[in-house]
């Protein structure tokens, strides 16, 4: 397929609002590519070069490509600008650009060549290599045509994004190779263990769903992480999944460890390749296994040495850095503390019970005999038969200056990016009063007045993840929390994603519409005093009638957020982590609860 061709769908599926149709239209796109560049097709698809857990940037700033695009189309830059403050888009600029020019393109590569040329450019280091990806690109937008150079702009830009997510693609591939939804399952829990999604195409397109369905970890592919339940109240675990190992839930940072044969590799929750920000656990790492291969997890948390207590999480977030990594270490020492393995020496762990994949962990651990050199330390794990012992763990915890306690099912199994009751936590915050946060996604954000008209935002939306219907719904318009730094911190990371249309996944009463759409991409940690009912914001307002809710009066109105403030930006997850709709539901119950 001819790379102008797979431009032609995206163009299809940018002028639709209507999921199922995308699902229809990556359906037909993916039955008409070869087996041989379908792979690629799909992550040009997805915006990058190669599957989520591999980085590959271009390193391109917005004013080089600019300057590449005018040298290489002989224009003037006061010329360029004006029509890009028109059109509001690089890539509509490029394109209406091109369309009126009277020369011919004279590449027309397919999917294989343009991505090929992609991962060239995006391979250029060294000295004088800003320049030759400069050239390179230059070319690229010369000589192709005007569909193909708006998206490729898009793409190198980080600014494809066409509004749909994972999800959508895996249900395509299956309306492709079965003419229905019935393959979702298996790709979904395949893509959760391999979250490759050009090799799951590859699979479907060869028919290889055996190979589909016993998909195993892998090490150095990153397992997408599996998620803890939460209660208001202690006695709720025990309701839930009765007498249960306890450990201590640590409020740092979580890790996931891919470790063979001396080599080490770290992956936070959105699946990044941190391993260069923390060489003192991939030493720990490298000096206590003791396994030729294995894949494991734990919680890094600050730790000072001269009190032998554990540092609050804004101290600890400080050695996620990419400079001046040695000062951070010296500064602030990190233990790693392991609380789950996932694969070991040739085995797959994920679907045995939580005691067999603990003791099996334990004995993969080397003991240095002195704690206070030790960096990877096992959790420690009580078993609780009753509310009165987890209580009295809870209090202790608690009293050592930690968040509370993870509550875990005896013979519980993992399931990656799953929430359920195999894993339960309790933290000191859950009370009547909201004082949990939550994770929700900026979904566009609105022109600031008086002071903040300067900022060029005074105001954002977010929204919760309806995890059934792969969705975004509305939860709170936030505006306060902010610096005035972080306000412009926030408009630079917006327009990063800015959107031309409300994304398709996106569920927002017109009351609300922001002045500038935002693409599914940013996280961010929001506190509030309480979730309340409103009747502009869509998280929850399907209310069924018979709801316990309706005898208040509100049965068509969604959750919303009282007096929201940002917290921090959350680098760290995607937006399919954010906190969940079904999630929000219990804790706006538990408020109900307490009362």
């Amino acid at each position: 397929m001819k790379f102008k061709e797979l431009c032609s769908y995206f163009e299809r599926i940018e002028k639709t609002t209507l999921r199922l149709k995308i699902t229809r239209i990556l359906s037909e796109l993916f039955a008409r590519l070869r087996q041989d560049e379908v792979q690629q097709a799909v992550y040009i698809l997805t915006g990058r070069l190669g599957p989520l857990y591999q980085k590959k940037e271009f390193g391109l700033a917005e004013k080089t490509v600019i300057s590449s695009v005018c040298e290489a189309l002989s224009l003037e830059r006061a010329f360029f600008d004006k029509i890009y403050q028109k059109a509001g888009d690089i890539g509509l600029a490029v394109e209406e650009i091109k369309k009126k020019t009277t020369s011919l393109y004279s590449y027309n590569p397919d999917v294989k060549e343009l991505y090929k040329d992609l991962e060239e450019i995006a391979d250029l280091e060294g000295k004088g290599s800003l320049l030759s990806k400069k050239k390179r690109l230059g070319s690229l937008i010369c000589e192709t045509d005007a569909l193909s150079a708006k998206y490729l702009i898009r793409f190198v830009l980080g600014r494809l994004r066409l509004g749909f997510s994972d999800m959508t693609i895996l249900d395509g591939l299956s309306w492709s190779a079965k003419g229905d939804k019935s393959l979702r399952q298996i790709l979904e829990k395949a893509y959760h263990v391999h979250p490759d999604l050009g090799w799951l195409a590859v699979l479907v397109k060869k028919g290889r769903f055996e190979e589909i369905k016993s998909a195993k970890p892998k090490v150095f592919i990153p397992i997408i992480m599996m998620k803890a339940e939460r209660v208001s109240d202690i006695k709720e675990i025990f309701e839930k999944i009765g007498s249960c190992l306890i450990e201590p839930k640590y409020d740092g940072f979580r890790l996931q460890v891919h470790f063979q044969k001396g080599k080490v590799r770290l992956f936070s929750r959105n699946l990044e390749d941190v391993s260069f920000m923390y060489p003192d656990i991939l030493d720990g790492v490298r000096s206590q296994v003791k396994a030729k291969e294995m894949i494991f997890e734990g919680e890094a948390i600050g730790f000072d040495p001269e009190s032998e207590s554990f540092l609050p999480f804004q101290d600890t977030v400080q050695r996620r850095r990419k400079y001046n990594i040695e000062k951070a270490i010296a500064r602030i020492p990190l233990k790693f503390f392991v609380f789950e393995l996932l694969y070991k020496d040739g085995e797959s762990f994920i679907d045995a019970p939580f005691y067999k994949r603990r003791e099996v962990l334990e004995k993969s651990l080397r003991a240095k005999g002195d704690v206070s050199e030790e960096v990877l330390i096992p959790t420690e794990l009580c078993e609780a038969d009753n509310p009165v012992e987890a209580q009295s763990l809870f209090d202790r915890y608690i009293s050592e200056g930690l968040e509370g306690i993870m509550a875990k099912k005896k013979d519980g199994i993992y399931k990656p990016a799953a929430r359920e009751w195999n894993w339960i936590k309790f933290k000191r915050s859950y009370s009547g009063r909201l004082e949990d946060t939550i994770d929700a996604v900026v979904m566009g954000y609105y022109h600031g007045r008086g002071k903040r008209s300067g900022f060029g935002i005074g105001a954002f939306l977010v929204g919760v993840y309806d995890d059934q219907a792969d969705v975004f719904k509305t939860i709170a318009r936030i505006g306060t929390g902010l610096t005035d730094d972080q306000w412009r911190e926030m408009k630079e990371l917006c327009d990063k994603f800015r959107s031309e249309k409300k994304p398709v996944v996106y569920q927002v009463d017109k009351q609300l519409y922001p002045d500038v759409w935002v693409k599914p991409a940013l996280v961010v940690e929001v506190r509030a005093d309480e979730i309340t009912r409103s009747p502009v914001h869509t998280a929850g307002r399907e209310v069924a009638p018979d709801d316990p809710n309706t005898k208040l009066g509100v049965a068509k109105s969604g959750f919303a957020l009282r007096f929201p403030r940002l917290e921090r930006v959350r680098k760290d997850k995607r937006p399919e982590d954010a906190t969940s709709l079904s999630e929000l539901k219990k804790m706006f119950a538990y408020q109900f609860a307490k009362r």
